[in-house]
């Protein structure tokens, strides 16, 4: 089958570092952190105290008071960065086959803000009226493949619309999936990537209470340090990253804006534990050689990649020996970089911001810095732009995206040329 070529026309952003492409992206080469003391809860009972949250969004920017009352803040999220992307790409819906325009948005986790809400509600109001209090909206709010069910609403587009739930690698499994619908000619257009909203007491009592948070609760800035030496964990964060992926004749006919190319898509399994990454970076390296096999490119061929680098001690060395086992030489050369040492990690949203940071990139020719890499660990020995962004030619970038239950997905971009 002769495969569509498919290009990323439109970005959307809400995130801890700014809700516009140019603000998120100023924060990122600045290294302006958006990591902070909770603000939504009291976080003083958990052994971490900071975060990376949202804290200037207003929903009603986007959706009615009725509406926003019957979504939960993860759904807002992707509502609002779709109508950002929608917006960047100059994409008239009305001139549209709506029927030939899909979405795909995952989400880690889903409406923990609503479960908690409700559940209060019937804790507070007791065994004999706290059922009468549970919304009949409970479940449609929850559930985690509503971001892309109320996306469609919307827009009033009718295309192939499913979510995707594979923990932190959602928004990249998210874009591949979309990014296939199009090259078998399933679709136009899709409105693909990831929103996630968990930072409540339970979601983030849950993280504290696996110890994988970075406590370093007096200098929050400093706290997510990829790559370095003295990381401590990870650290929360919310947001929604959303990309408008076209098929290229159809881009090219209405004069489109163009950031780059989507060539390659992997995913494999680790099959090795619930949480912990396999220690040999077999099922990291696999999903990498899949993608670089899929997208027709030689290892030399690769610029730039934007780690999955979540500041913990083991995904920093299995993410650096599964590039190594990929590379191999050539791994010294590449430039990588982890933003969410800036933008803390956005779980399920992760791979939604992080495509949208390749295509930025690509297009500027720049490479955001890995910041607080003050001490690199010996063991994480490669190139993680330090501290300060890189001006650098960038042909071809890679997002590696690993998720909690050994789920993995890379993607491949590249400069679009005709």
């Amino acid at each position: 089958m002769n495969k569509k070529r498919v290009v990323v026309t439109g970005l959307g952003l809400i995130t801890p570092v700014g809700n516009t492409i140019e603000e998120c992206w100023n924060s990122l080469l600045e290294g302006r952190s958006g990591v902070r003391k909770i603000q939504c809860f009291d976080p003083s009972k958990f052994s971490s105290h900071i975060a990376a949250e949202v804290l200037d969004f207003d929903p009603s920017e986007y959706l009615s008071p009725k509406e926003t009352r019957k979504t939960d803040r993860f759904v807002q999220f992707a509502i609002a960065a779709s109508k950002k992307a929608v917006m960047d790409s100059r994409l008239n819906l009305d001139k549209e086959d709506r029927d030939r325009i899909g979405i795909i948005i995952g989400s880690g986790i889903g409406g923990l803000h609503t479960v908690e809400s409700e559940y209060g509600k019937y804790i507070e109001r007791g065994p004999e009226k706290g059922p009468s209090k549970i919304s009949p909206f409970l479940i449609p709010m929850l559930i985690a493949n509503m971001a892309s069910g109320q996306v469609s609403i919307y827009f009033k587009v009718k295309g192939p619309n499913t979510a995707v739930v594979t923990a932190c690698a959602s928004g990249n499994h998210a874009i591949g999936d979309a990014f296939r619908i199009i090259q078998r000619d399933e679709s136009n257009v899709m409105i693909a990537g990831g929103s996630e909203s968990a930072i409540t007491i339970m979601g983030f009592g849950g993280f504290c209470s696996l110890r994988a948070l970075s406590k370093r609760n007096d200098e929050p800035a400093r706290a997510c340090r990829p790559f370095d030496k003295d990381r401590d964990g990870f650290i929360m964060g919310e947001g929604a990253g959303i990309v408008i992926l076209e098929e290229l004749g159809h881009a090219l006919k209405r004069g489109a804006p163009i950031y780059c190319e989507v060539i390659g898509y992997g995913m494999s399994g680790d099959a090795y534990h619930i949480t912990a990454p396999d220690p040999e970076g077999d099922g990291a390296a696999r999903c990498m050689k899949i993608c670089v096999d899929d997208a027709a490119l030689k290892p030399e061929d690769v610029d730039y990649i934007n780690a999955h680098g979540t500041s913990t001690i083991y995904n920093d060395r299995v993410e650096t020996l599964a590039i190594k086992r990929v590379f191999g030489k050539h791994a010294k050369k590449i430039a990588i970089s982890s933003t969410k040492s800036v933008t803390g990690h956005l779980l399920g949203a992760a791979g939604g911001v992080e495509t949208i940071v390749c295509a930025l990139a690509i297009k500027n020719n720049i490479a955001p810095p890995t910041i607080n890499l003050e001490n690199p660990d010996p063991e994480c020995d490669l190139d993680y732009v330090p501290n300060k962004p890189r001006h650098m030619k960038i042909n071809v970038a890679l997002s590696n995206s690993l998720g909690f239950g050994g789920h993995n997905a890379t993607l491949a971009f590249k400069k679009y040329t005709s």
